[in-house]
């Protein structure tokens, strides 16, 4: 896939988009359904059993079962229709025999209600979709025992809050990346190092700040605390009490006032920032270099703080009809050579390091660019997870669950 350069963070595939798009199709209609849905996340996710056994694991591969129905992230299931140059699926079903059907679906809680359906074999969940599938056993253990590329994948994305549960794997990792502070260069002199630059009340740029608009960015500013208000004791943005999660609502009520738009359209983020109507807020690396690309002056920082991120995770249903394609698909997608075909083409680090010597044979730099072997780096990012009632950090069992979120964050904006 042709490549856009930049300096600073960032080479890009021109198919990057994809990770902004699948999650700004939905737009104010995904926040619309997640509010519909709030009722159902309250007793799921707001029950918060760490535990749920979700259905039988497998103690054995055996023969595929012709078959696989595949719910995805748009990009993750590429069979040559998008591009015909792009098409690991193909060699999957030669491989194996599993004819693959997937549905992409534009965001996670399109993704938990197709999974409801029990149509479906697997998932490539997000964290905010992932623990509550957990918790309302729509998704089985995985014996990682039968994945042979399991041992090679990260160890910092292994046994992590939003892909185990209750002393169990529920899924095997498959990309990541975090979420960025970018500004102006041109206009923001003096380069921030925090995230308070976005929460400053007082801001010379009130007006020209953006935010991401989902519930789940309720968590940015509970990161931003742990460390600017250590007597709230805060340990994860993601399992926060009563008064932190108040604590963290009010900052972002008072962030309101210094918005000029709330964005889930990466291509009004990209245009925002270009124009200079936008000169300071979060992003995401590929915007930042679609951008930069048309010659925007901005930089990107990780702050002093960390930052909130995204780790896919490849999952099972507990009412799979094809469970020897989904190990068969989950073997296959985290092996080295596919997953540098779907890093490259989607734009994201790979779970398989071993995938970036593939990758550099065409791009030496890739890797270093999404810092796919770089566990400080990846050690700094609070990856996306569901809150629930029970603390995913195991601090005990009165967190505000995630239906709480989705009500804040309509009343943050007004």
């Amino acid at each position: 896939a042709q490549r856009l350069r930049s300096n600073g963070v960032g080479s890009t595939s021109r198919s990057q988009g994809l990770r902004i798009l699948q999650i700004a199709i939905g737009g104010v209609v995904a926040l619309l359904l997640a509010i519909v849905i709030a009722a159902l996340v309250a007793l799921t996710a707001g029950c918060g059993s760490s535990s749920s056994s979700g259905g039988s694991m497998l103690t054995k591969v055996g023969d595929g079962e012709k078959q696989l129905n595949l719910v995805v992230w748009a990009g993750y299931a590429e069979n040559g229709s998008t591009d015909k140059t792009v098409d690991w699926v193909s060699g999957f079903t030669k491989e194996t025999g599993c004819v693959v059907q997937s549905k992409t679906a534009a965001t996670s809680d399109e993704m938990f209600s197709l999974m409801q359906t029990g149509q479906y074999d697997g998932v490539s969940a997000s964290g905010d979709a992932s623990v509550r599938m957990i918790d309302a056993g729509l998704v089985a253990p995985v014996n990682v025992d039968l994945v042979s590329n399991y041992a090679d994948i990260s160890s910092f994305l292994k046994d992590q809050p939003y892909n185990s549960s209750g002393g169990k794997h529920y899924g095997i990792p498959h990309g990541w990346g975090a979420n960025y502070l970018m500004y102006n260069s041109k206009v923001v002199t003096t380069a921030p190092d925090s995230w308070g630059a976005v929460f400053d009340t007082n801001s010379p740029y009130k007006g020209k700040i953006t935010a991401y608009d989902a519930p789940i960015s309720i968590a940015d500013a509970a990161l931003y605390l742990k460390s600017a208000k250590p007597e709230l004791g805060i340990k994860d943005p993601y399992s926060l009490t009563q008064p932190q999660f108040d604590a963290a609502v009010e900052l972002l009520k008072g962030q309101h006032s210094v918005i000029g738009e709330y964005w889930n359209d990466y291509t009004k983020a990209q245009s925002a920032f270009e124009q200079g109507t936008t000169v300071l807020g979060t992003t995401w690396q590929i915007i930042y270099n679609l951008a930069v690309a048309n010659n925007a002056d901005l930089k990107t920082v990780l702050p002093k703080e960390g930052a909130t991120g995204w780790s896919d995770t490849w999952m099972i249903s507990s009412k799979a009809a094809h469970p020897n394609c989904m190990y068969l698909w989950m073997n296959y997608i985290t092996r080295p050579d596919v997953q540098s075909q779907v890093a490259t083409w989607f734009g994201e680090a790979p779970a398989n390091p071993k995938a970036c010597d593939v990758i550099g044979t065409s791009d030496a730099t890739f890797c270093d660019v999404f810092k796919a072997k770089d566990a400080a780096f990846a050690q700094a990012i609070s990856f996306w997870a569901t809150p629930r009632k029970k603390c995913l950090d195991g601090s005990g069992d009165s967190c505000v669950p995630f239906s709480e979120w989705i009500k804040a964050w309509t009343t943050i904006k007004g």
